[in-house]
């Protein structure tokens, strides 16, 4: 069954603001079985919507639209829609209590206008209840089309998508089962990759398919299994999940170096669950990264049980006073050095009194590098306090890319070390 998302906003057609909300809704139409076969947006005027309205109704069985249903004069979506499909406006009771309980909790008076507004519907839509918002979504069917109206700030429309209009479209327009697996791999590219499951993917079964989705440092390996009959039966689902679980572990037995998690798992969510099985605490120090790795293991909701926290040193100074990094290895060496990273990660574990530590250290760029050590030269190290292991990377001239790259690969280093020691 085919989809069309229309966002509306002038914000993003001005480029004020990007649309991060179609790429999102993409992904997950398309895990759900419906294809997305456009994307367009229109501007904060009625016209401009109800012909993007008519383009998109035009091309597919399901129109998807986002933004224009605040308290503000240019939100018109919900009168605009109220006239597309001749309806009339009413209050619905339920959103208007949701609004009103929302400010009494927060302490604040409810605004004279905000309640009555947001809660007049189009009484030709079906209401979703927004239980993270004041807007709630809105459910449009006309000669067999469905037409789904929802907020566009982009936590409101997760929620709805997710609670609410994925599983009525599956009701809707029911079809064969469609399920997903996805691989976690780090460290390799994915065209590296292709050449080593080359004879696996080429034995697929035509009913499964994958799919390459890379991103920095990482490829995630997602397999798309369709139930290969018009015929479906009660367990047909069930059958399909278990081959495509059974093709996942023979696609991660031909990767065992770079596979580190499946579906959404991130590296750090993986390391702290490795850290917490061991019963062991982790600390870093950073340099060139700055707090990125930090950053990366806070992320996790609990971190605290396993992940102190962070020594950032960016100096020689505090290199040796902070972490007791001889100056002697910084004068002969330099910071970017393989004796440099062994002598922060010891330095770690002493102040930071953990078990096993990071260290990293290394040229971000754009500038700043050596005939030796060119711009994205990057060192660390891994150290438990008696073994110690280091790599080193050379990445590129963007610095971005390098700080995270840098974090990432460490990471990952350190899941390497724990899985080996």
């Amino acid at each position: 069954m085919n989809a069309y998302l229309l966002t509306i906003g002038d914000e993003i057609l001005i480029g004020q603001i990007i649309d991060t909300n179609s790429a999102w809704m993409s992904r997950q139409l398309n895990l759900a079985g419906f294809t997305v076969i456009g994307k367009s947006s229109v501007g904060d005027t009625a016209a401009a919507i109800i012909d993007g309205l008519k383009q998109a109704m035009s091309q597919a069985d399901i129109v998807i639209l986002t933004g224009g249903l605040g308290p503000t004069k240019d939100d018109i979506t919900k009168k605009t829609l109220a006239e597309f499909f001749g309806s009339d406006m009413a209050m619905h009771q339920e959103t208007f209590d949701r609004i009103a309980a929302y400010f009494e909790k927060i302490k604040k008076p409810l605004p004279p206008t905000l309640g009555e507004h947001q809660a007049s519907i189009p009484v030709k839509a079906d209401v979703l209840l927004n239980k993270v918002g004041t807007a709630p979504g809105m459910w449009f069917e006309e000669k067999g089309k469905v037409v789904v109206s929802l907020p566009g700030v982009p936590f409101e429309m997760e929620y709805l998508m997710s609670a609410e209009v994925i599983p009525r479209l599956k009701k809707r327009f029911p079809g064969r089962p469609i399920v997903h697996r996805t691989l976690q791999t780090v460290g390799e590219g994915e065209s590296n990759i292709a050449k080593r499951i080359e004879n696996f993917e080429n034995a697929l079964p035509s009913h499964i398919k994958l799919a390459y989705l890379p991103s920095l440092g990482q490829v995630r390996l997602r397999l798309t299994g369709i139930w290969p009959n018009e015929e479906v039966q009660v367990d047909s689902e069930a059958i399909l999940q278990k081959e495509l679980d059974t093709k996942m572990e023979e696609l991660a037995a031909l990767l065992p170096d770079i596979v580190f998690g499946k579906e959404d798992d991130s590296l750090q969510r993986v390391l702290g669950n490795i850290l917490l099985e061991k019963g062991l605490q982790f600390g870093t120090a950073e340099s060139c990264t700055g707090g990125y790795v930090a950053h990366l293991m806070t992320s996790i909701p609990g971190a605290s049980a396993y992940y102190p926290g962070s020594v950032v040193t960016y100096s020689y100074e505090l290199k040796t006073k902070l972490l007791g990094v001889k100056s002697e290895t910084l004068q002969e060496f330099g910071a970017v050095s393989e004796e440099t990273v062994v002598e922060m990660a010891q330095g770690a574990i002493n102040t930071l009194g953990v078990d096993i530590s990071l260290a990293i250290s290394g040229i971000a760029g754009p500038d700043g590098g050596l005939p030796d050590k060119p711009v994205g030269t990057v060192w660390m190290a891994v150290s438990n306090g008696k073994q110690t292991i280091t790599a080193l990377h050379v990445f590129g001239r963007d610095r971005s890319k390098n700080i995270q790259l840098s974090g990432i690969y460490g990471l990952n280093l350190v899941r390497k070390f724990l899985l080996e020691h």
